[in-house]
């Protein structure tokens, strides 16, 4: 049986991500859906406090529920994850499911080795004895690259440069083998050299483990690279989705196009100024009713009444699409007459 007739590993649905705070209530994520495949990467992108990392961090169930209101759907195969109790995500956090933080400095602690650390979820998940727990940690620590790991199991997180921390961190992510990898930001911070080195290595890993990936970034470039579907996030909501050859070459939503002009290229034209988009976004605080894009669109004056975009709130198509009111013959005429040529 193929991933695609088995399902999906991990199926989001309608998930809502709420904050309470004295101002009101902070929409982090608001009706998110997905799906992600064992073996495949999902390349979730979009401006920071697009609600990527908080969506996330609710399939791991991180969030406080004395002060998050989570609602919508979370399977995991065949378990839901929005209702099971505290002590079955334990079970499967660091062992079927497995995080990359975005800042390895102060993910690890600077109280304890590095070698003590990555082999904490190996003892805690398969019941290992500190010698096997050890013996694991040097092997993983060889095979992301950290050189004489037999001695730097015993250093400290500051004696590590940040790309060798980062390596760390996907040593103890995959210490037990983990079904569903999370990546947020792996690369933020790192030189372009070691940027590449650790994206190499999660795919050599992801091929060898056969793990599902979910690639956080607001880096498109990073997403073209290893990525094999895209979800394009805006204000707490996915406003595109398809796979990243469709979304990266043939992009239909406004908010795509203007990531995708904003980005400085190799080939082309060296002179020609970045286009950035215009505005800021929106408060999650008080989201509008409509698009929630379109307070910066470019192209909201281009759909026909009776539709507004600042009240009516456009739909994501179930598979490959875009939630935007512009008519697919719209977006193809706006894409060939004003954003590919940017793009060259």
């Amino acid at each position: 049986m193929s991933t695609q007739e088995s399902g999906p590993f991990l199926s989001v649905r309608d998930l809502r991500v709420h904050f309470p705070t004295d101002d009101g209530v902070v929409k982090a994520v608001d009706g998110l859906s997905f799906d992600v495949w064992r073996g495949k990467t999902l390349g979730i992108v979009g401006e920071s406090g697009s609600g990527k990392s908080v969506a996330n961090q609710a399939v791991l169930g991180l969030h406080n529920p004395k002060h998050t209101r989570i609602s919508g759907e979370i399977h995991l195969e065949d378990q839901e994850l929005t209702t099971a109790p505290e002590r079955r995500l334990e079970q499967l956090r660091g062992n079927k499911v497995a995080m990359i933080f975005q800042d390895p400095l102060t993910a690890l602690s600077p109280y304890y080795t590095v070698g003590r650390q990555i082999g904490e979820p190996f003892r805690k998940h398969r019941g290992a004895s500190r010698k096997e727990a050890r013996e694991r940690t040097i092997d993983m620590l060889a095979r992301v690259g950290i050189p004489h790991p037999a001695r730097r199991v015993d250093d400290y997180p500051h004696q590590f440069s940040g790309g060798m921390r980062q390596r760390a961190m996907i040593a103890m992510a995959l210490m037990c083998d983990p079904d569903l990898l999370i990546a947020d930001e792996p690369t933020t911070a790192l030189d372009v050299t070691v940027q590449a080195q650790i994206l190499d290595l999660l795919m050599e890993l992801q091929q060898e483990f056969g793990s599902a990936i979910i690639m956080i970034t607001h880096d498109l470039g990073v997403v073209s690279r290893v990525s094999d579907d895209v979800l394009v996030m805006y204000a707490g909501r996915a406003v595109e989705r398809g796979t990243a050859r469709e979304v990266l070459g043939r992009p239909r939503h406004p908010y795509t196009w203007g990531l995708l002009s904003s980005m400085p290229r190799l080939r082309g034209d060296v002179g020609r100024d970045l286009v950035p988009i215009a505005g800021t976004p929106p408060s999650l605080l008080a989201p509008p009713p409509g698009c929630p894009f379109e307070p910066r669109c470019a192209f909201s004056d281009h759909v026909a009444d009776p539709v507004d975009c600042a009240t009516d709130r456009p739909a994501l198509p179930e598979e490959r699409g875009a939630a935007c009111h512009l008519t697919a013959e719209q977006k193809r005429t706006i894409f060939a007459e004003r954003i590919r040529p940017r793009l060259r």
